[in-house]
């Protein structure tokens, strides 16, 4: 791995993580479209560059933590009140339980398909299949949010909406199955409003981000075996991941209140048509 590589991998996963096009989508095409050029073998991956995707990751989950610092810290506020207090009504305090509860339910579906999205890594002529498939998810939300109307805020966020687009996060594991677009078309489809759905969206993304980023490096990096990491291109890769990111839910959550998500929907049909003859070709 370059410093060319990491920075373009950096500004993928920034874009992607948010915007509701797949970030694992756009890093297994990124990777893979290199491999090609590059003459490697797509069914090769090293531990370095599974950690370097998680290092992409903590650095979006970077940018959530600094943009939703005051709404992170008012939750975490409320829940420990609520919990000395035994009393769950306030607005943040029901909150945090409900992105605990969505957080267990997407561990629960996400681990039977662990391996299989793993799989999925060196199949990205089938990634580029999933990633048709969000797209549908896309304009579909959009068609019933129309239909039905304007929508309700987090106060009346449901136990039940959160636990459907806890759902949905748990699917996103697979490559091209978007995890921000699965759970903002979720909330979409539940009847929250747009700001909303994607607030939550981003919120909920904090404890399996955290949890993936811990867990991995202690359980599958050997620590030898680490050193030998090109940790300038990891380390810059991380930081243009953070700051992209930030810049992108900064400009995301202005578009999502006044402008639909069908933009995405075509952008991930054509890319996934795109992928799927190219990697069809290719490999």
């Amino acid at each position: 791995m370059n410093l060319l590589q990491s920075i373009l991998m950096g500004i993928v996963q920034g874009l992607s993580e948010f915007l509701p096009i797949s970030s694992s989508a756009h890093l297994v095409f990124t990777s893979n479209f290199y491999k090609v050029i590059k003459n490697i073998p797509i069914a090769e991956q090293s531990t370095e560059e599974v950690f370097f995707d998680i290092m992409l990751h903590l650095g979006t989950l970077i940018a959530v933590l600094i943009f939703f610092r005051k709404d992170v810290w008012e939750i975490c506020k409320a829940l420990f009140v609520a919990i000395k207090k035994k009393d769950y009504s306030e607005k943040n305090a029901k909150l945090g339980l409900y992105i605990i509860a969505g957080t267990i339910v997407t561990i629960a579906l996400a681990l039977p398909f662990h391996d299989v999205a793993n799989d999925l890594v060196f199949h990205p002529a089938l990634v580029g299949g999933l990633l048709i498939i969000t797209g549908g998810v896309l304009f579909f939300s959009e068609y019933l949010s129309k239909k039905h109307g304007g929508g309700t805020d987090d106060c009346k966020m449901t136990i039940k909406q959160a636990l459907l687009i806890g759902l949905a996060q748990g699917f996103a594991v697979l490559p091209g199955f978007s995890r921000s677009g699965w759970t903002m078309a979720t909330g979409l489809f539940t009847g929250l409003d747009r700001k909303t759905a994607a607030r939550y969206s981003f919120l909920l993304s904090i404890p399996i981000i955290l949890g993936a980023s811990m867990v991995y490096p202690l359980v599958k990096i050997d620590v030898h075996e680490a050193l030998t990491y090109n940790w300038t291109a990891i380390i810059l890769g991380t930081l243009v991941s953070g700051a992209v990111g930030y810049l992108c839910i900064k400009y995301f959550m202005k578009f999502i209140s006044k402008f639909s998500l069908n933009i995405f929907g075509y952008y991930c049909v054509i890319m996934g048509i795109f992928t799927l003859i190219f990697f069809n070709i290719y490999k």
